[in-house]
């Protein structure tokens, strides 16, 4: 911070200078060439104005730059607090027409906060390895005067990875406990009438995939959703049960790694994704060398950006990894994560969504049986009030999908007709697809349903809210209050035209047939562009 004051008066001063020998050389000018008076004081005020107007766009540029919060740009990879607060977009919710009362509520949430997974953590230790090289060669350079040490960072001499030993990783840690478990109260104050009911696991069923960082998620939401409910210790909790498939037979929560034609399709398509990240990668890596005098690679690059998004996210760290990247660099980098996401999880293509229409069904099936209950006045403790599944973002990115959240303009229109959809624009572009709120840590979709016994049009309404926050769905008129029969046919129906089976069992399009020349020039020029960016791909993958 004092360097950067430090700065701004040195530009301020340099101004002033600058303008000082102006007004000399005017007035030199003015005794040559016999300018009148009038035309001296015109070009004073001139030189003025332009000093002024040159303070204030440094001081507004400085004050932007400092304002700048890496924690915001963090793609997936951000905390649910700071993707909370980024989904507040400033949409209009609607109000609940009085009468309306909540009978059932489905969440789809992923998991909270988590440890860089083992195969990261190794990751971290070769940077470190790297580094402690990059920095002795440095030192070396500077010995001979090639080099001003001054220029590497204080932080990367001697430093080593915070998980420096770890060999399990991938965890649940208690940041994300807390999200998970502030969530649950929150929800439960919001819809208190319909938690207010003894618990049940027919009434509030809770299912988690077998990954434990998900099914520890839904323990800390249950803790918070029931607290005080129960006899147990000094906190009064109470046991809830929460179930899982097997990985091999999840349709509703892992359908990913069930979709043969998904798994064919992401497999084909990385190579497609590095390309388009791999200008970036390198010209941020030049820069980086540049602004250090340290060799980083692409790979370095790539390496100090994932630990950039760890020590913001998770240990609250951001002038270090994070400092070394500047707001447009960081900007650049958090839209590949995010061109990543839409292509591979996202609308970049339709059978990344519709892989997960086992979980839409389920939902409606659920709203169904809970109207059901509601028009056949069932008993109170009879029927289920709350679906909760916790699970991973490529479970609630598809599931937002299909719901068409964050799609803009015409784009509902294209994917109905199997158009594809442009790429998110690179900054400083605006986009609606960002990481950070699409699939923070924790992030979530709920739908609830409504029941409106004074309402003429139709009796059971839906709400649609991502990130506790309610959102505008395309598909009911940009509202987020939405009539069942409205939401079933414009939302969901069109999606049930096909089916889990048909579009995880279909072949993709093979590429056109080419000739030998053409394949001959493809192999060379895919060898020499791509090579050396393989490393890159299996070390980088988005881990969500």
């Amino acid at each position: 911070k004092k360097f950067k004051i430090a700065t701004r008066q040195s530009i301020v001063d340099i101004s002033k200078g600058a303008i000082n020998a102006l007004k000399y050389l005017i007035h030199v000018l003015l005794i040559q060439n016999e300018m009148t008076k009038f035309h001296f004081l015109v070009l004073i005020g001139m030189a003025n104005f332009l000093w002024m107007f040159l303070c204030y766009v440094f001081l507004l540029k400085s004050d932007t730059v400092e304002g700048f919060d890496v924690r915001k740009h963090l793609s997936t990879v951000t905390s649910y607090a700071v993707g909370k607060e980024l989904a507040n977009d400033g949409f209009v919710s609607s109000s609940i027409p009085n009468g309306c009362t909540p009978i059932h509520l489905n969440l789809v949430a992923r998991h909270g906060t988590r440890s860089p997974t083992k195969k990261r953590i190794r990751e971290l230790d070769r940077l470190a390895s790297h580094l402690e090289d990059l920095v002795n060669d440095a030192k070396d350079a500077a010995e001979k005067g090639k080099l001003a040490l001054e220029r590497v960072p204080a932080w990367i001499q001697g430093w080593q990875s915070p998980w420096k030993g770890r060999k399990k990783g991938g965890e649940l840690i208690s940041k994300g406990e807390d999200e998970l478990y502030n969530l649950g109260i929150r929800i439960r104050e919001r819809f208190g009438d319909l938690f207010s009911e003894e618990y049940h696991p027919d009434v509030f069923t809770i299912k988690a995939t077998q990954v434990p960082r998900a099914s520890a998620s839904a323990v800390a939401f249950g803790m918070g959703l029931f607290a005080e409910r129960g006899n147990l210790g000094p906190g009064k909790h109470r046991a809830f049960s929460v179930t899982s498939e097997s990985h091999a037979s999840d349709l509703l929560l892992r359908f990913f790694d069930t979709c043969e034609t998904y798994k064919q399709y992401r497999k084909n398509q990385e190579p497609t994704v590095l390309k388009l990240k791999q200008p970036i990668l390198d010209q941020i890596s030049s820069a980086l060398v540049s602004r250090y005098q340290l060799n980083f690679t692409t790979q370095d690059a790539a390496s100090l950006w994932f630990l950039c998004k760890q020590e913001a996210s998770l240990l609250e760290v951001t002038d270090q990894a994070c400092g070394l990247f500047t707001p447009s660099e960081v900007s650049l980098l958090e839209w590949t994560d995010d061109l990543e996401v839409f292509m591979l999880k996202g609308y970049g293509k339709s059978v990344n969504y519709r892989m997960g229409l086992p979980l839409l069904r389920d939902v409606v099936d659920s709203m169904e049986q809970a109207i059901k209950a509601k028009e056949e006045h069932h008993v109170a403790g009879t029927f289920e009030k709350a679906r909760l599944r916790f699970a991973h973002a490529e479970t609630v990115v598809p599931f937002s999908c299909l719901l068409g959240i964050f799609l803009e303009g015409a784009e509902l229109a294209r994917l109905k007709h199997e158009q594809a959809l442009e790429l998110p624009p690179k900054p400083p572009q605006k986009r609606n697809w960002r990481g950070s709120v699409v699939a923070p840590f924790a992030g979530n979709n709920m739908l609830v349903l409504y029941n409106c016994p004074t309402k003429q049009t139709s009796k059971y309404y839906v709400q649609v809210m991502h990130n506790e926050v309610p959102v505008p769905l395309p598909g009911c008129d940009g509202s987020d209050f939405c009539s069942f029969e409205v939401f079933k046919e414009k939302i969901v129906n069109p999606h049930l035209q096909h089916n889990y089976n048909s579009v995880c069992s279909a072949k993709l399009e093979e590429p056109e047939t080419l000739s030998f020349s053409s394949k001959l020039s493809k192999l060379f020029s895919s060898l020499f562009s791509l090579k050396k960016y393989e490393a890159v791909l299996h070390k980088t993958k988005l881990e969500l």
